[in-house]
């Protein structure tokens, strides 16, 4: 994998507490959250930009709506003073938040994410970001899913869900990557 350019932005995306809400169901990849801080950790040291996306959800009975002790950043994911925290309402990050126009006018166009869920808001974020012609790379071990349940009742485990959802964004939207090999081009 090529260095990261200097301007390659780290995007954290809905790393909040609302994500342990018990409604969500089994997880995969309970690393996830540690891969994040060294992702975050490396990139501070590199005095590369961190951009941290907060889910402000419109819908009454979610954990992610503001005003809710669960609306808060996981501590891992906890953004320093100075660093840009973007609310978004929609899946995308890019949705009715300036976040495309920002990236640009710094001349981030170099892109890294991480963050919940693999297959909701990180996917429908690495998607959009491509085709705005972002380079996007994914963090994928510094990502989860959570168990689905299909349309005639059948369970897809969560592990399977993240990679399918992986498997999709890999080489057409994004270049999947691990948390070490992402560090190792800093």
């Amino acid at each position: 994998m090529t260095s990261l350019p200097a301007h390659a932005a780290l995007l954290v995306i809905d790393v909040q507490l609302a994500i342990d809400a018990p409604y969500w169901g089994p997880r995969n990849n309970p690393q996830g959250e540690a891969n994040i801080a060294a992702l975050l950790a490396g990139w501070r040291r590199s005095g590369r930009p961190v951009w941290h996306i907060r889910h402000d959800s419109t819908q009454a009975g979610s954990a992610y709506r503001p005003g809710q002790p669960a609306h808060a950043f996981k501590p891992e994911a906890m953004p320093l003073p100075g660093e840009p925290v973007i609310a978004k309402q929609a899946h995308s990050a890019f949705i009715g938040t300036g976040l495309e126009r920002r990236l640009r006018d710094a001349g981030q166009t170099d892109l890294v994410l991480c963050g919940v869920l693999t297959h909701n808001s990180v996917e429908a974020t690495a998607r959009m970001a491509s085709d705005l012609g972002f380079d996007v790379r994914l963090a994928g071990d510094a990502c989860w899913a959570v168990d689905r349940r299909l349309a005639d009742g059948r369970v897809v485990p969560a592990a399977d869900v993240h990679a399918l959802s992986l498997a999709n964004l890999d080489g057409e939207y994004v270049t999947v990557a691990s948390t070490a090999d992402l560090l190792a081009t800093l």
